[in-house]
């Protein structure tokens, strides 16, 4: 036992650091970060569901594709490139698609339809990242990195995810989703909640770029989208009928485990902070 909480701290801290420091140190560490995440985590997904033996996907053509669409995005972001960067991408989805034609496989409709979400699940929220760090200026037409915002959904997650667990083991009696994942509790996620919109504040008073309110909403999105994430995540594993999405992360499971809250944490801010700017 204590073992195993030792590299679960060793691992979880690992994580952290890695994580921070691509994102703060530049662009490009956050781009290749965020590909190679995306890659292996859809890699991983394939590895399930193949396993369950209902479907048979390509891992290595949806994960290149996942690596493309996260590239091709921050390309577009940035200017560098214009919308002919998702031809490509477009041309593997097609290949998807055509390829069951000709393999013969038992299940071609279950294959075509978990190659696709593999790409909606789970590439295009990591794509979706760039859309949070890069931004035009409209007085000179240039494009900044701003890796705060990336940052403050990860860290919004951490500590609801911290606070849910500290505040449920101690007062967590009703249950919050029975039914799929027994062990969360509404004071627990209640309590995640409070910690996150706490460091709302914090990000508030040293970058105001955004209003108090408008963190405050943002941490607020992040907790609610990141508890479906997470659960959405717990369904599929009770389905497939596996504890972890993998082990590549020694004690904590698979990539999907550590970013089952993020895959719909991160296109929800992005949906919020655009209705910032409409508004």
């Amino acid at each position: 036992m204590k073992s195993n909480f030792i590299q679960r701290a060793v691992t979880g801290a690992l994580f952290v650091i890695v994580l921070v420091g691509c994102i703060l140190y530049s662009p490009l560490t956050f781009g290749l970060l965020f590909t190679l995440i995306a890659a292996l985590s859809v890699h991983e997904f394939g590895y399930l569901l193949n396993q369950s033996g209902k479907v048979s996907i390509n891992r290595t053509i949806t994960s290149l594709g996942a690596a493309y669409l996260v590239l091709a995005l921050m390309s577009f972001c940035t200017q560098a490139a214009g919308a002919y960067v998702f031809l490509p991408y477009l041309g593997l989805l097609l290949y998807l698609m055509i390829t069951e034609l000709y393999l013969k496989k038992e299940n071609p409709i279950g294959n075509w339809a978990c190659s696709m979400l593999s790409q909606l699940y789970i590439a295009l929220p990591f794509a979706l990242l760039s859309v949070l760090a890069y931004h035009n200026s409209p007085t000179t037409s240039s494009v900044s990195y701003n890796p705060i915002l990336p940052l403050s959904i990860f860290v919004f997650i951490w500590l609801s995810d911290t606070g849910a667990y500290c505040v449920g083991s101690l007062i967590g009696k009703h249950r919050l989703f029975e039914r799929i994942s027994p062990k969360k509790s509404w004071e627990g996620s209640i309590g995640g909640g409070v910690f996150s919109i706490a460091s709302s504040l914090v990000f508030a008073h040293y970058f105001s770029f955004m209003s108090v309110w408008q963190w405050i909403g943002l941490a607020l999105v992040v907790v609610v989208f990141g508890t479906w994430g997470d659960l959405t995540e717990s369904l599929m594993k009770r389905q497939l009928g596996v504890k972890d999405s993998g082990n590549i992360l020694p004690g904590h499971g698979g990539m999907l485990d550590r970013f089952d809250s993020a895959l719909m944490a991160i296109p929800a801010s992005v949906v919020y902070l655009y209705i910032l700017t409409i508004c």
